[in-house]
């Protein structure tokens, strides 16, 4: 059994966009982290239908995956409003998505400013309670998984690597303190106890180009998917879980891990 902490919590309501930094989050068996990935832009010919959403591979999204210049814009989504807010430099755009013109402005501005290859500027799409998560296309169930990650074990990659790793590099919904170094990847089954929300341990997260960008300078400067495997022999870096019982998450909150 291990004491550990809530160090940050965040949700992400555009997949590949911005993250939107939490106090506390509640949350219900079952499903994920209220409001996360329930957008998204679909690149030109995705096959994205929301009338009939199935999960897609990431690359039929606009995401750091492909476009690193994401990290360079600072975006916040509204999810009362539906109002997109983009930083870009030293100009700020706004977009009223609720719209068909807003959400037309916002797709050809990210195919400008990002320079896309399609013949055509993405689609804003979403059809709730359909989620936009990496790992929706293993189940339906992982639809709903939340991302964690132990930030012991990014410290002590980096100590490997003799570099400092920023933490938003894997993009998580949860991260906490207090684990030893990559105890979560050995904790498949395990539960996580924060008062009274139970976090099960579903799977490992397997890292992909998207964590190379480094989200200060928007340049890939790290080839951590080379580089986790070069000194680990995988390419895992923090885990999903489920929500086995549901209630409050809060900053600073502490918990524990019973394997």
């Amino acid at each position: 059994m291990s004491k550990l902490t809530i160090t940050c919590l965040s949700r992400f309501p555009v997949k590949g966009l911005s993250a939107e930094p939490l106090n506390s989050v509640t949350l219900r068996a079952s499903e994920g982290v209220p409001g996360d990935r329930l957008f998204g832009f679909a690149r030109y010919n995705s096959g994205f239908d929301p009338r009939n959403p199935e999960p897609l591979p990431k690359d039929r999204f606009v995401v750091l995956l492909k476009e690193a210049a994401l990290a360079g814009l600072q975006t916040h989504f509204d999810s009362q409003s539906h109002v997109l807010q983009v930083k870009e430099s030293a100009n700020t755009h706004w977009f009223e998505m609720r719209t068909q013109q807003g959400r037309a402005d916002a797709a050809k501005f990210l195919h400008r400013v990002l320079a896309l290859s399609d013949p055509e500027p993405p689609i804003f799409v979403s059809s709730e309670p359909h989620r936009f998560t990496d790992v929706s296309v293993v189940s339906p169930a992982m639809m709903n998984a939340i991302s964690l990650l132990n930030i012991a074990s990014v410290n002590a990659l980096g100590q490997k690597l003799k570099t400092e790793i920023n933490p938003a590099r894997f993009r998580a919904n949860i991260e906490i303190d207090g684990l030893a170094p990559f105890a979560e990847l050995n904790g498949v089954g395990a539960i996580l106890k924060f008062g009274n929300v139970r976090l099960r341990i579903l799977s490992r997260t397997k890292r992909c180009a998207a964590t190379e960008v480094n989200p200060d300078t928007a340049i890939r400067d790290l080839k951590l998917p080379y580089l986790i495997r070069q000194q680990l022999g995988h390419t895992d870096m923090g885990v999903y879980v489920e929500v086995a019982e549901g209630g409050t998450l809060r900053l600073d909150q502490p918990g524990k891990m019973c394997v």
